[in-house]
């Protein structure tokens, strides 16, 4: 029997799903039942080397390649005769595309006018007409229940997300290392400074300068600045602005990835992240991560990492959910000030390093 699973689209919430795919895998084993990921390309690299799914079905509503379109994306299930369609997407497009494929079982969130294309419609929390703030996690495992994954999905460690790296990521990782002259990874700091979502949720340049020049001052430590393609010169002047040997960045590197940022980020000491992607690496690989918050509510994307310490600085009219600050002064990010996160770097270095001392 065939399942068809269609992922998110953020790489967030891609592994912050990957509780729900582990409960799937475990209530529907190999050999008797197919998982089959629906999900755009390069969620490949995000999921690269975890053992949950069967096959994999790339879909790009907007690709310049037709055969990553919608149409050929329903030939392809109707021939695998799905028996449920998993919807941890909440568009009408997704419902669309399970509905014209024929899946037997459909289930998802009602959103976008979706529900009569649904068979087990689900409902979000709330007061009123505002939705109660639940983490994705717990929706995506919401969901599994849904489809017949109550016992896995309330597991003790149920809630504990995951990732893996493949040798070829890992020695990627290592040439970076040698390259850029970095220390043991324990001895290596990560920053996230970027994120896909939108210019709110960036905390500023020169508060990332500042807190760099903080922690190598106080920690014997260095400072690797992450970056993706469009990131580049944020990163560089970043390092720039730092001015230290010990300070470096990816800006300079040919071949940018997500699983270049994974392996990155699995092997070193603590990373600070604004609340995108990347942070999410640190939470399924066990890795201390400070986060730091603007626009968006932390409950949205609580991620359980025992680890993880979340700063907000509370505003009026926030957190607003805007991907640009509709009223231009960003103050949420700005008034989170590079102290007060040293202070929380400075309290997790110290946590961890008494964790490995016993």
């Amino acid at each position: 029997m065939n399942i068809g699973i269609f992922l998110p689209n953020w790489i967030g919430d891609v592994v912050m799903a990957t509780p729900a795919l582990r409960a799937l895998r475990d209530r529907f084993p190999r050999g008797e039942y197919r998982l089959i990921g629906i999900q755009r390309p390069y969620i490949r690299d995000v999921l690269a080397g975890t053992p949950w799914l069967d096959e994999q079905l790339f879909y790009d509503p907007r690709a310049k390649d037709r055969e990553l379109r919608a149409w050929p994306l329903v030939r392809s299930l109707r021939q695998r005769r799905l028996s449920k369609a998993v919807l941890f997407t909440n568009s009408l497009r997704s419902a669309a595309i399970a509905w014209a494929a024929g899946a037997r079982e459909r289930i998802g969130y009602v959103r976008y006018r979706r529900g009569p294309l649904l068979t087990h419609p689900l409902h979000h929390e709330s007061v009123g007409n505002k939705w109660i703030p639940r983490s994705a996690l717990d929706s995506y495992l919401r969901i599994a229940e849904a489809a017949g994954c109550e016992e896995q999905a309330r597991h003790p460690r149920a809630k504990q997300m995951h990732l893996e790296t493949l040798p070829e990521e890992e020695q990627a990782a290592d040439a970076l290392w040698h390259r850029l002259q970095l220390p043991p990874g324990n001895r290596v700091v990560v920053f996230n400074s970027g994120g896909a979502y939108g210019a709110a949720k960036h905390w500023p340049r020169e508060y990332f300068a500042a807190l760099a020049r903080s922690i190598l001052s106080q920690e014997p430590v260095s400072i690797l600045v992450l970056c993706g393609p469009n990131e580049r010169e944020a990163a560089r002047h970043i390092v720039d602005l730092v001015g230290s040997p010990r300070c470096v960045s990816l800006a300079d590197e040919t071949t940018l990835s997500i699983s270049l940022s994974k392996a990155c980020v699995r092997r070193c000491r603590l990373m600070v992240s604004t609340d995108s992607g990347p942070r999410h690496f640190a939470a399924a690989f066990g890795v201390p991560v400070v986060s730091l918050f603007g626009p968006t509510h932390i409950a949205w994307s609580n991620t359980y990492h025992l680890t993880e310490v979340k700063l907000q600085h509370d505003v009026e009219c926030g957190p607003c959910q805007k991907r640009v600050c509709p009223l231009g002064h960003h103050e949420c990010m700005r008034q989170l000030a590079p102290d007060m996160v040293f202070h929380a770097v400075s309290r997790l270095l110290r946590q961890t390093q008494s964790a490995e001392a016993a």
